[in-house]
């Protein structure tokens, strides 16, 4: 496999100098993944897809095609990828733990108690094998917890289980035994073991989460966009903390609850961003819910900051991150987890209509064709949230503003006039006229 090939390199004679700093009219794609971003590719006015060996200026690869391509092909200035070279630091989650405690600990150490309070926003965790002895202490203090148990690579709420007593996760504390030798030999499978949330947020006595899209366009400085839409995923089954072997009570996977004896394909087991926004506030009021919606903010670039030094930076990179958030009863939220490859398989015409809108919406922020100065803080349904620093909205008094929590340039859940808005703020494609 020549270098070229795998990396999008780019012939002399292909676009002129004038070309590459204002965009180009024609972007040859690849494309690893054969759902909904297929579709959203190839409608692109002026996008080609190429095969195999062909070479490319963008490239939506899945993570296996970057572990076993990245280090060996070489990037134009202009090309794209849809993956940082080390992502796993913030979505496996064993190490995003690991880099949000030494965040924790360094802001403690650096600016004091009151700042590294800010990160306490996910749960008690342990990995394991390697963790296991500080895991029983723990456990110990809290007899008739309940814990969950997931593995640290896997997706889609695969080989996840609740557990109250130690005899149930004996097998790991024997892994966590053995020589290094013998675990580089057998491939011992990591863990976590997470103080399971005992209280969630309850909507018609069902548990669910909020999945939501954060998009970083560069780490260093540190580049963050969030997008308005995003979705609550419910449970199937009223929750109980008396049945822990129920995984459509538990766990609020779409991949796990369309399995359910009861799903309804039609109906689903979501909520848009904006229903629950209303429903919350029209419960709580609107000071609550926004206070709750900083909080949030407040995850998404804590978390990034706790990589930010740790990432490979790299010009030719973005990803767009799928965070898992959990809300407690005291409309306290908790990061669950953040996925590098969030699902863009709809689970219904609304599902997909709002993930091709964030696709679309990721390919013009990436501007392939170069239609955006740069000093955007807005493009469809994204919003600005960090740009190496808080972006403020522009109705914010920063004299009166409060200092407890930030306050991004967010609008999570908030109207997505994003097509209203793409007409104003982009030019037409090359070659199209504005409408």
């Amino acid at each position: 496999m020549s270098k070229c090939k795998t990396s999008g390199f780019k012939g002399t004679n292909d676009y002129g100098k004038s070309e590459e700093r204002e965009g180009r009219s024609c972007v040859r794609y690849k494309c690893g993944l054969l759902n909904t971003i297929q579709d959203v590719l190839r409608q692109r006015p002026g996008w080609v897809e190429v095969k195999d060996e062909g070479e490319w200026d963008f490239n939506w690869c899945d993570v296996g095609w970057l572990r076993e391509n990245f280090d060996h092909s070489y990037m134009e200035e202009h090309v794209r990828i849809n993956h940082f070279r080390n992502h796993y630091e913030l979505t496996r989650k064993n190490l995003m733990v690991k880099n949000l405690k030494r965040y924790r600990k360094n802001l403690e150490r650096d600016v004091g108690r009151m700042e590294a309070s800010k990160c306490e926003f996910f749960p008690c965790t342990f990995a394991l094998p390697s963790e296991y002895h500080l895991f029983v202490e723990e456990f110990k203090r809290s007899p008739g917890s309940t814990w969950i148990m997931k593995p640290v690579a896997k997706s889609q709420g695969k080989g996840i289980f609740l557990f109250r007593k130690l005899k149930d996760i004996m097998d790991w504390k024997k892994d966590g035994t053995r020589s290094e030798e013998q675990k580089d030999a057998a491939q011992v499978e990591s863990y976590v073991a997470q103080r399971y949330i005992e209280n969630p947020y309850l909507i018609n006595g069902r548990k669910f989460d909020l999945r939501v899209y954060v998009l970083v366009t560069s780490y260093v400085p540190l580049k963050a966009w969030l997008y308005r839409d995003g979705f609550g995923r419910f449970s199937s089954t009223r929750f109980s903390l008396s049945s822990i072997d129920d995984k459509y009570m538990h766990l609020t996977n779409v991949a796990v609850q369309k399995t359910a004896p009861d799903y309804d394909p039609e109906k689903g087991c979501k909520w848009q961003l904006q229903q629950l926004r209303r429903y919350l506030t029209a419960k709580h009021g609107r000071e609550t819910i926004e206070t709750l919606f900083k909080e949030i903010d407040n995850i998404f670039v804590r978390s990034l900051q706790s990589v930010q030094k740790v990432i490979i930076n790299d010009k030719h990179c973005f990803e767009l991150y799928g965070y898992d958030i959990l809300m407690d009863q005291n409309l306290k939220p908790w990061l669950i987890e953040v996925n590098a490859s969030p699902s863009h398989t709809p689970s219904s015409q609304e599902d997909y209509e709002m993930k091709c809108s964030l696709l679309e919406d990721t390919l013009n922020v990436v501007d392939m064709e170069g239609r955006l100065t740069g000093k955007e803080k807005r493009v469809g349904g994204y919003d600005l949230m960090w740009n190496d620093g808080p972006v403020y909205r522009e109705d914010i008094n920063l004299e009166t503003f409060g200092s407890a929590c930030f306050s991004a340039n967010t609008h999570l859940g908030c109207v997505n006039d994003r097509e209203k808005q793409l007409r104003r703020l982009l030019k037409p494609f090359p070659g199209q006229k504005r409408m």
